[in-house]
């Protein structure tokens, strides 16, 4: 089977890692989720006082920036690889609603979106990868076979978001869930340096009121009638 690069990218909370571990999983691919390095850059950030609510030093986070080592570890009992960030697993960690109301101030900083994008160029380089993001589609793999932009309602984002941090034992509103998933399209989608945007040639799915069955069946078809061509293409 000919391997192709499958770019997804979207708004907060639109699924696009559910998505994405199950479609590597179904063509047997790798699957990386920059969200989860931003979030374990700020996590970090937090630890070292250097991002607040208040603050956001990010000459200090700059200069600590050759001290954070980021992999994934494949995870056997899930399925899918899990962020270890200086060997710590933080996967549960990075989830919280602290770290989201702090990640996209973290993202901004041009210098970490430098060294982020740089080790995701990397990772893709042998293609059979599946990749989400803000910006994967447009900076990190513009060439990409497959380009996925995976949008809905603040409102419905915000109450499946709401439903995952209840689930983990989070004491939120979903008031405050709602704030932030408009705060982070906001600043996501007005920041200098790689804002979040549609790839011209990717495919928007709206999936408000999908069901993952619905989205993975034709996001897996999409992916289906790509790889099928590359075959055609090089035979």
């Amino acid at each position: 089977m000919e391997k192709i690069t499958i770019a997804i990218d979207g708004y907060s909370s639109t699924g696009k890692s559910t998505i994405a571990k199950q479609l590597a999983k179904a063509l047997g691919y790798i699957y990386v989720d920059t969200g989860a390095m931003y979030r374990a850059v700020t996590l970090y950030a937090m630890r070292q006082g250097y991002v607040t609510l208040d603050t956001n030093n990010t000459e200090a986070l700059v200069g600590s920036l050759a001290l954070i080592n980021l992999k994934f570890v494949y995870n056997d009992q899930l399925g899918f690889a899990e962020i270890y960030l200086n060997d710590e697993n933080v996967e549960r960690e990075i989830r919280t609603m602290e770290v989201s109301k702090l990640v996209s101030k973290v993202a901004t900083v041009g210098e970490v979106r430098k060294k982020l994008v740089h080790i995701q160029k990397q990772m893709g380089l042998e293609k059979g990868i599946v990749m989400d993001g803000r910006d994967i589609g447009t900076v990190v793999f513009p060439k990409a076979e497959l380009k996925l932009f995976l949008t809905a309602t603040p409102e419905k984002r915000a109450t499946r978001r709401y439903k995952e941090l209840l689930d983990k034992g989070e004491d939120v509103s979903y008031e405050e869930v709602l704030r932030n998933v408009e705060q982070r399209d906001y600043i996501d989608t007005h920041r200098e340096i790689s804002p979040l945007k549609k790839a011209e040639d990717a495919i928007i799915i709206d999936n408000s009121d999908m069901g993952l069955e619905e989205q993975f069946s034709r996001v897996f078809d999409f992916s289906k009638r790509v790889i099928d061509k590359q075959k055609k293409d090089v035979h």
